[in-house]
């Protein structure tokens, strides 16, 4: 990093570690612990909507991939497009196999890495609920950041999150998954499935 881009306030971009997903599971025991919240067996990647042959060869060679797991129970693995424009393809397990889960996210996020679509990548999500409150939450993987925050919507509010969860859930987990610092980077995912 030069002079100028501390002059400009540019920062070097983190490399993501897509290995970093893989600690959800022991995440998953503390925040539950902590607050109640359990797995759904739900999650996505979400990325920027590709178009062309390239990426549909990726998108089924991904999905057969996924499909083709014997453990998997419920859905396949489905491809789908939120009100925002943007694409998710969405992994449904079981809440017991949320390790399953997460080798699905990362599966999916190496492929279209691999396969020159790292760039379009945004964001990993898994899923969580609290059955004693009937709350969401879901734990958000920043693909280009390389680190987690809580998303928290309010249950029946429309578009308003609970801000005190999600920075409870943030001193619960610092010690399991490398949060995102900058709050202005919590962006939220209204309508994400898998949430």
């Amino acid at each position: 990093m030069g002079l100028l881009d501390i002059l400009l306030g540019r920062t070097k971009p983190v490399a993501p570690d897509l290995d970093r997903l893989f600690g959800l599971p022991s995440a998953a025991i503390t925040l539950e612990a902590a607050t109640g919240f359990v797995p759904t067996g739900s999650g996505a990647v979400c990325f920027a909507t590709v178009e062309g042959a390239v990426f549909e060869q990726t998108h089924r060679e991904v999905q057969a991939l996924l499909d083709a797991d014997a453990e998997r129970d419920g859905p396949p693995v489905r491809l789908t497009r939120d009100d925002y424009g943007y694409s998710w393809l969405v992994s449904e397990r079981t809440p017991d196999q949320l390790p399953q889960l997460v080798n699905d996210l990362h599966a999916v996020n190496s492929s279209m890495e691999v396969n020159g679509f790292g760039p379009q990548l945004l964001c990993s999500l898994a899923g969580f609920r609290n059955p004693a409150e009937d709350r969401a939450l879901a734990l958000v993987y920043l693909y280009k950041r390389g680190t987690f925050y809580p998303f928290a919507p309010l249950p029946g509010e429309a578009q308003r999150r609970d801000n005190a969860l999600e920075l409870r859930v943030r001193a619960t987990l610092g010690n399991d998954l490398r949060l995102e610092e900058d709050l202005t980077r919590w962006f939220p995912v209204w309508g994400a499935p898998g949430l």
